[in-house]
């Protein structure tokens, strides 16, 4: 099983991998300084985060302010969920294990400068966040008591709104959390066993009594949650995404404030290393710049249109309105929480220490706990920490778990409505969950698992892409209306039908 297993994954990961290296593998490009290290992708990401930025004057930075105020007086609503719901759940689907792993992988590939190509594509990608909330925005759906809506809806509103366009584009969605919700499951069951043999200062083995008591403890809470619909996945992220965010950034904190001296340091070498990096990481400008915009962007997720979801089911008094929040979920995921993540493995300096070389051989969570190790100075308190960054990394998967799931419905519901339509999409939903799950009791590699996340990435970019261009026009023309400071939007601002939109006018 686990050859049968391995063996699909590589022939995903060999198809991410054409893509993703696409032209980097062909030899007159990659001969080309810097830019031959570039895929194709990137470059047309950032390039599109850079050419929507300059078109909408900077909105990233002019509406900053304004988003916070829509997120701090956001109320419930009786028509879809609220702003501040909304972004916690995009929030709870955008920070997970990633913010760990991936900065990890990012820096020990690249060197620490590829924090600051991760900072840089994350300002441009904050604008692409934009334009794809806003699209969603303008052409929701209700059913019901709730909205739904995103890539799947503007896909086919833009592209002459036959219905099996939208079928398709929610069916790619779907697959698309098919192939990440493993991982995900994985990794939550790896957290709480981390957690379990902190606590007991025993080793737990992986296929023992305890582990298929989380497996069952597991699979309870999330079918509870997916049962219960969007608006109590929402009840529960509205708790544990503040939770999450609140411990992880007092754990990283604190271990900051205990090497304060390091701090000038730390930004002297991102910068410094993002030009010229240290033979140890590649020694190439191209390595670090790859990396960093790569990871920045799988964080981040700008681009993917697979956060347009819960941009569409919030109620907002104008379409921009979810556009910045959600431009502002890119900016916590990066600006934050991962250079939160860069703080411990750049001042950490593991790489630099006796045994360096061990390192560069650890797990990327283990390269993790390393830093922590070497910014606590002793082992007093690295059991605590090791707690601490465990149960955050187990709330990160799971919340991101029901981001995935709630999502998948969300694209379901565009398919049809249908009740026993529904609960089959919830039980595959939890079968590959515990799938995911039975990979880690056997005791399995993840890495085959992030090579169907990686593969689904790519395919989600390719398709969003184009559709962020086609309807850039509508974007602009909501986005002068809003400029205006008129909350009256409806059809007669477009022209054409916003069913949606002539209501709440």
């Amino acid at each position: 099983m686990y050859e049968l297993i391995k063996s699909i994954c590589y022939v995903f990961q060999e198809l991410a991998d054409l893509v993703w290296g696409f032209p980097t593998n062909i030899k007159w490009y990659a001969g080309l300084p810097i830019i031959g290290e570039l895929p194709l992708v990137i470059i047309l990401l950032v390039g599109t985060g850079i050419y929507f930025t300059c078109s909408l004057r900077f909105v990233q930075i002019k509406y900053f302010r304004y988003g916070l105020n829509v997120l701090i007086n956001s109320q419930k609503e009786k028509q879809g969920i609220s702003p501040l719901a909304s972004f916690l759940l995009s929030t709870a689907m955008r920070v997970g294990p990633g913010n760990i792993l991936g900065v990890t992988g990012a820096v020990s590939t690249g060197g620490p400068g590829a924090l600051f190509w991760m900072w840089l594509s994350a300002f441009f990608g904050m604008a692409t966040a934009f334009v794809e909330s806003t699209l969603s925005q303008i052409y929701k759906d209700r059913q019901g008591d709730e909205y739904v809506g995103g890539l799947p809806c503007y896909g086919r509103k833009i592209l002459g709104g036959a219905a099996m366009i939208g079928g398709i584009l929610s069916l790619l969605y779907i697959v698309y959390a098919l192939l990440c919700i493993p991982a995900q499951g994985f990794n939550t069951i790896s957290a709480m066993v981390a957690v379990t043999n902190n606590v007991t200062g025993t080793t737990v083995a992986a296929d023992s009594a305890p582990v298929w008591g989380f497996f069952l403890l597991l699979m309870g809470v999330t079918a509870f949650s997916i049962f219960g619909g969007i608006r109590r996945i929402t009840g529960i992220t509205d708790v544990l995404v503040p939770i999450m965010a609140v411990v992880y950034v007092a754990a990283v904190l604190v271990m900051t404030a205990m090497n304060l001296e390091l701090l000038p340091w730390f930004f002297y070498v991102v910068v410094t290393e993002a030009f010229r990096p240290e033979p140890i990481f590649g020694g190439a400008m191209g390595i670090a710049l790859s990396q960093g915009i790569k990871r920045g962007l799988m964080s981040n997720e700008a681009g993917q249109g697979t956060l347009s979801m819960p941009a569409a089911v919030s109620y907002s008094k104008h379409p921009c309105d979810q556009g910045i929040v959600q431009a502002i979920g890119v900016f916590l995921d990066t600006m934050v929480i991962c250079t939160l993540t860069g703080f411990v493995l750049i001042m950490g300096q593991a790489w630099l220490k006796d045994g360096s070389a061990a390192w560069f051989e650890m797990g990327r969570l283990e390269k993790f706990l390393a830093s922590c190790a070497q910014m606590l100075g002793s082992e007093a308190g690295y059991g605590l920490v090791t707690l601490v960054i465990s149960i955050c990394f187990g709330i990160f998967a799971f919340t991101c778990l029901l981001g995935f799931l709630s999502f998948s419905e969300i694209c379901a519901r565009q398919i049809s409505n249908n009740k026993v339509f529904i609960v089959a999409l919830r039980l595959v939903n939890l079968a590959v969950l515990a799938f995911g799950m039975m990979t880690n009791i056997a005791g399995f590699d993840l890495s085959a698992l992030w090579n169907l996340s990686d593969f689904a990435n790519i395919v989600m970019v390719c398709c969003n892409l184009p559709l962020l261009y086609l309807g850039f026009g509508k974007v602009k023309k909501a986005f002068n209306h809003f400029e205006c400071r008129e909350d009256n939007f409806c059809s007669e601002t477009l022209g054409e039908s916003l069913p949606v939109w002539d209501e709440s006018k």
